[in-house]
Order: C-alpha cells, then sequence, then structure tokens
C-alpha cells in the first residue's frame, strides 16, 4: 500500500507528459481568438488546485475526537479534442482525519471526461465524469466502532467548476469534486474537495 501511494504522483504527472506531447504536435501556430479568450483551440493543458476535503465519515463511539475535514491537494494534466470536450489524469490527495483514536486518509488517480460550455469570452463553466483508483488508510483504537484497515479500487467521480482565463495560457480554476472510495469495512463511500487553482494550457 505504502509503495503505491508513492507512486500515484509520478504516474499522474507521467501520463500528463504524454497528453501534453500529443496535444502539441496536434495544435497548429493559430494563437486563438484573443488574448485571454476562453475559446482556445484544442490542447493541452497542467494544473494545480488545493482546499478542503469533506470525508462525511462516521464517528464510532467512545469519547474519541472525530473530524472530517483536511487540506487536500491535486496535481493534473489534459487534452482538450476541440472546445468543448476533453481528457483528464490527475492525482489527488484528500489529507487525513481524525477517528477512533486514529486517521483515515485517502488519495488516488483519476481519469475523467471534461465537458466544457462558455458563459463569456473569458468565463466557462465545466464538467467532470470519470473514474477513481483510490487508496484509503484507516486506523483505530480497539473499541472505537471503527474497522482499521487498508482498501484500494475503483470508483465513480463527478466534478463541476468554472474557469477564468486571464490571459492566454492562464486561468484560475475554482472546482469542487466527489470521489468514491472503498474503505476498510465500510464499502466505497464519497469523499469531496472543493478547491481552488492554477491552470496554465499548451
Amino acid at each position: 500500500m505504502k509503495k503505491f501511494s508513492r507512486t500515484l504522483p509520478g504516474l499522474a504527472l507521467g501520463a500528463a507528459a504524454m497528453a501534453f506531447g500529443i496535444s502539441a504536435q496536434a495544435q497548429t501556430s493559430t494563437s486563438g481568438s484573443g488574448s485571454g479568450s476562453w475559446y482556445a483551440p484544442a490542447g493541452g493543458y497542467i494544473g494545480f488546485s488545493a482546499g478542503q476535503s469533506n470525508y462525511r465519515q462516521g464517528c464510532g463511539t467512545g469519547l474519541f475526537s472525530c473530524g472530517d475535514k483536511d487540506d487536500a491537494f491535486s496535481i493534473y494534466g489534459g487534452s482538450m479534442l476541440n472546445n468543448n470536450f476533453g481528457l483528464e489524469l490527475g492525482y489527488i490527495d484528500m489529507g487525513d482525519i481524525a477517528r477512533g483514536g486514529g486517521t483515515t486518509e485517502a488519495r488516488g488517480v483519476n481519469l475523467s471526461l471534461i465537458g466544457k460550455v462558455p458563459l463569456s469570452e473569458r468565463v466557462g463553466l465545466f464538467g467532470k465524469l470519470g473514474t477513481t483508483y483510490g487508496s484509503t488508510k484507516v486506523s483505530a483504537t480497539p473499541g472505537s466502532g471503527i474497522t482499521a484497515g487498508d482498501e484500494d479500487g475503483f470508483g465513480l467521480s463527478v466534478g463541476a467548476g468554472v474557469d477564468f482565463n486571464f490571459t492566454q495560457n492562464w486561468s484560475a480554476v475554482l472546482q469542487w469534486e466527489r470521489h468514491e472510495m472503498k474503505f476498510a469495512g465500510v464499502g466505497r463511500e464519497p469523499v469531496h474537495a472543493t478547491t481552488i487553482g492554477l491552470k496554465y494550457r499548451f
């Protein structure tokens, strides 16, 4: 499990680099419809986002502390097939929370289909639908009512957000995501994240 978790960021970045190489070959010399325009030609991008996760897990029994939120971040890259649809691959880390005298943590690799709709020349909405291969680890004190153990597997992921282009290549991104991950003793449970970040388009 630990070895798998350490390799997740490398896998995501490697795959993203491949996507950028493919999209760079596909791009023409056209620079788009104007500086900072949301209407950009198909191409690749990379991004980083940070914010807050929400596990929404049960607290178990006893007098142990119980949290449900922590820092979250993601590193991702993708390629737009055209102005409205693309594919994105990224690494997500939902941090860890205190539960049952131990901790609960989750991270994974996500692959999503991206759909974008413009609101103006610079602002657009986007939606995400895909799957996350999640890796979770739960530790707990005996008698807490929480099952300890490590799990991993695929689960459904969805997301939505707003993309604001302030230059031709750079944009600010506000997004919400929901990832189903498998936890010991309870099966698949959703983990949510609300983040803000930067994206660079090639």
